[in-house]
């Protein structure tokens, strides 16, 4: 049946039309954007997905700038470090030099007392945007280490940062003291104590008798000789104080201290204490057949082999409360105590440089293992974001080649459609001649 009311065939062609111009409309705008889902409407699952993706890349943008910053930071510290290595060996160089009565040691004190002041300028310029990893005396929780944002890790429960954290290891030169004054509740004037007869051998284990080791806090060892014919030593050269356990007075002069400080443990205390030993030892040119010192972990062990049950010599550690306003000193302290101008602070300052170079050595291993540790995190974050982009495109990128070939396609489907419907539209034309 024909009707001129209703043209089922222009109706369908005009459908047709429609779609194909749809069609076209969809790859016209995949050539232009690029995309085959730019907006939430072309694919709502899609589009929510690469929208998370582009987050996550952006933040990892951010996280490759915190890590170069992070990187530059510690390479200049771990550079310090090194120099400060090389110095100390010179400082050795000098030492050694020293040890031959034949030599002008005044001259030889001169240049170490340079290269020391030389260090302190090195470790005072190690610095990178204003932080120096290689100055670690501040008292605050968690001074003693910064976090390198280093990762975002998404998980079902949502997104967490993690870090690298980078110790602070100090090279500085300047001196531990314990505060002015101490009031008697702030010290703790038997801690532990060892005492040299007939045993000859003792030892304090600083982990045992401390629990914890707050930045600020003072350590001291107090020696206390008893000798009273001056048989075997000389009574008052080891009296650090009138009793073997100090006041709160005498604390305060004593010259065996270390400070702890920020992330110190027993180990830490234990060869600060003994460097201090050391040090008062030179400084006093006392005999070390009288007293002696040595450090395994965090035990020190002391021995005597001239003592007997008559003439002892005690060892009293004790510590003074940070509040009290303690000062804590450079790793590198004892630096400033070698003097090689004689035999004994020549022997003594051998003994010493050793433990110093070490200091050194281990502070800048420290640094290569973190910035190689960076590096390697640089280089993972890198090429993670390449391949969340990689994966952005595959899920949201128009395929060109198709989307090329498909235009051309409907450009001839549209051209087939608008003929379909202009002989749809004559159709009625055809009934005229039925009424001629």
């Amino acid at each position: 049946m024909s009707s001129i009311l209703t043209n089922n065939g222009a109706m369908v062609a005009l459908q047709t039309l429609k779609s194909i111009n749809m069609n076209l409309t969809n790859t016209q705008g995949e050539i232009s954007t690029g995309k085959s889902v730019a907006s939430a409407k072309d694919n709502a699952a899609v589009w929510a997905i690469s929208k998370v993706m582009e987050a996550d890349v952006k933040g990892f943008k951010g996280i490759s700038d915190s890590l170069n910053l992070g990187q530059s930071t510690v390479a200049v510290a771990r550079q310090a470090a090194e120099t400060v290595t090389d110095l100390l060996t010179d400082v050795k160089g000098k030492i050694v030099a020293a040890q031959e009565e034949n030599v002008d040691r005044a001259k030889i004190q001169a240049d170490i007392d340079a290269l020391r002041g030389q260090i302190g300028a090195v470790v005072s310029a190690a610095q990178f945007n204003g932080l120096n990893l290689l100055s670690n005396i501040e008292e605050t929780v968690g001074s003693g280490s910064i976090n390198v944002l280093a990762s975002l890790d998404r998980s079902v429960t949502g997104v967490a940062a993690s870090d690298i954290n980078v110790t602070k290891q100090d090279l500085g030169t300047g001196a531990a003291a314990v505060a002015g004054t101490v009031a008697a509740t702030a010290l703790t004037a038997s801690v532990d104590a060892v005492t040299l007869n007939g045993t000859q051998t003792d030892t304090i284990d600083i982990g045992t008798t401390n629990s914890g080791f707050t930045a600020g806090t003072a350590y001291t060892l107090n020696v206390f000789g008893t000798d009273a014919d001056n048989s075997k030593f000389t009574q008052t050269d080891y009296r650090s104080t009138t009793a073997a356990g100090p006041s709160a007075t005498e604390v305060t002069t004593l010259e065996i201290v270390y400070v702890a400080r920020e992330g110190d443990t027993a180990t830490d205390v234990a060869k600060g204490l003994h460097a201090s030993f050391k040090s008062f030892m030179a400084a006093n040119e006392l005999d070390s057949d009288v007293l002696d010192a040595t450090v395994t972990g965090d035990t020190l062990t002391f021995t005597s082999t001239l003592t007997d049950a008559t003439d002892t010599v005690a060892v009293t550690l004790s510590s003074v409360n940070a509040s009290e306003g303690n000062t804590i000193g450079g790793k590198l302290e004892q630096l400033s105590n070698i003097d090689v101008t004689t035999q004994a602070g020549a022997d003594s300052a051998l003994d010493q440089i050793e433990g110093l170079i070490q200091t050194a050595i281990d502070s800048a291993s420290a640094f290569g293992s973190t910035q190689g540790r960076i590096e390697t995190q640089t280089a993972f974050i890198s090429g993670l974001t390449d391949a969340l982009k990689s994966g952005i495109g595959t899920l949201v990128d128009a395929d060109m080649e198709e989307a090329s070939a498909r235009l051309q396609a409907l450009q001839v489907q549209q051209q087939l459609g608008v003929q379909a419907l202009s002989i749809a539209n004559q159709a009625p034309q055809s009934l005229l001649s039925l009424f001629r």
